[in-house]
């Protein structure tokens, strides 16, 4: 038996989604994931002053404006051939990872794991604990984990002035220096976040849950102790319970851009790849856009909401003509945690819900420690921005890694003026539509194959599947 579902608006995601599932024998047998929303922030930056781009392009989302920014500081600073100082890449390296740690924090507790409080599990064993942990509005741990995430922000203020949308990233650093006293508030809330996670999420020490290099380990550490001792071990034991490793599972190709100390690169047919962006295209087949098939740096974006073929605003990135998942099980399996490529390689090669969201929290294991070390490694007397002469006629690129995934601004600057700028999110290469070629984006991949019982009109497989990837979709249409 066969049938069309739509499913949508989803709660508790960024923006505006709709998935169109086609239904057979109860599984999902092909989906189409609708971007609905049209915003075209690109198209404003055209005709204004480059330095514009520090101001409006982070209104692209208020969940991840500090990624928006490095990436139009970044692009900026590739056009006038300005580097940061050490101080200031430090620094801008710790407020991008400041805001990536909140998101991670942020997925896990406000909107992924709401869903296992959900009435229709009811009936597992699990459930009642989750609900009184996870519940929406009421959990308990998660109204513990959103005070945790407001003093994690603390350190925004301390280095950026503000969050979201702050102007202290630039082009050659950042505006404001960091003194002694302040390192050692920096510290301060560091360790008091550091001991939220351990007591928390994950009832051990960071550097522990880092180390776990295979996944006997990972299964030897769950069972040290109760499944309720730290929210981890809790979801590893939900995860188990529903079988949340079977579904979701997207392309078998991963794509990164690279962060402090890890070089970007690519995952694909089973062995590692190097970064080679010369090949990215956006395919605009199946976009309410007018154009398609160009590479970013002379991409256009041109609406044309009458498209008959047309059911989403989201492009679709293809580099090489192929699709590709980002996000944190990208990162770790392009950076090559031994973890994350032995779940992965279980997994047929492929992306599935549960390693998402262990890559995300292992990612936080990672992250706390490494500002931990970039707050000590800060210098007193150094400068921390260098200053420039905007050029008339350049071309610059940002490449930034978002709690999301990969995040790039191409940018254009001709007499004096941006005469284009073109952004690919996270969520754009993600929640893609197909190409011409008919292949589907990663999600409309990984959708295929989950459950669909009679009668459901909003099944949790296809939603636990869609949170995973954790979607932006402002971001999305920018």
């Amino acid at each position: 038996m066969s049938r069309s579902l739509l499913v949508g608006p989803f709660n508790r995601v960024e923006g505006d989604l709709e998935v169109r599932l086609e239904l057979s024998d109860g599984q999902v047998a092909a989906a189409r994931v609708t971007a609905p929303m049209y915003r075209g922030i690109e198209r404003l930056l055209a005709g204004r002053p480059p330095l514009d781009a520090l101001v409006i392009a982070p209104r692209i989302c208020g969940i991840c404006s500090v990624a928006q920014s490095s990436a139009a500081a970044r692009a900026l600073g590739d056009a006038m051939a300005l580097a940061a100082p050490a101080n200031g890449r430090i620094a801008a390296d710790l407020i991008l990872a400041c805001e990536n740690a909140a998101d991670h924090l942020t997925h896990f507790y406000l909107f992924f794991m709401p869903d296992f409080a959900h009435r229709d599990y009811r009936e597992r064993p699990w459930h009642d604990e989750a609900a009184r942990r996870y519940k929406a509005m009421g959990g308990e741990v998660a109204k513990a984990a959103s005070a945790a995430r407001l003093r994690f922000l603390h350190v925004m203020g301390i280095l950026a002035g503000k969050w979201p949308h702050s102007l202290a990233l630039q082009p050659g650093g950042i505006t404001k220096s960091i003194d002694l006293g302040e390192r050692m508030r920096l510290l301060g809330i560091l360790n008091e976040f550091r001991n939220y996670l351990e007591g928390q999420t994950f009832g051990d020490s960071l550097e522990r849950i880092a180390a776990l290099d295979s996944a006997a380990a990972l299964q030897a550490w769950a069972a040290e102790k109760a499944p309720t001792a730290g929210d981890l071990r809790f979801f590893l034991t939900i995860a188990d319970d529903l079988g949340l490793s079977q579904w979701g599972r997207g392309p078998a190709r991963f794509l990164s851009f690279g962060g402090p100390g890890e070089a970007g690169g690519q995952w694909q047919d089973g062995k590692p790849g190097g970064l080679d962006l010369a090949g990215l295209r956006e395919d605009l087949e199946y976009t309410w856009m007018d154009g398609g098939g160009l590479h970013p740096a002379v991409g256009v974006t041109e609406p044309k909401a009458d498209k008959a073929e047309g059911y989403s605003w989201c492009k679709a990135p293809r580099l090489a003509g192929r699709s590709f998942e980002v996000g944190a099980l990208a990162r770790r399996m392009v950076a090559g945690h031994p973890l994350i490529r032995e779940l992965v390689a279980a997994s047929a090669g492929r992306g599935n819900v549960r390693d998402r969201v262990v890559a995300r929290l292992l990612e936080l294991a990672l992250l706390v420690p490494a500002m931990e070390n970039w707050v000590r490694l800060l210098g007193g007397q150094g400068a921390f921005c260098h200053s420039g002469d905007m050029v008339k006629k350049a071309d610059g690129v940002g490449l930034v890694e978002a709690a999301r995934g990969s995040l790039g601004h191409w940018l254009s600057v001709d007499g004096g003026r941006i005469s284009r700028y073109q952004v690919v999110a996270p969520t754009t290469w993600n929640f893609s539509p197909r190409d011409a070629g008919g292949n589907p984006g990663p999600l409309e991949e990984a959708l295929v194959g989950a459950p669909v019982g009679p009668g459901e009109d909003h099944p949790l497989i296809v939603q636990h599947i869609v949170r995973s990837f954790d979607p932006c979709m402002s971001c999305t249409v920018h």
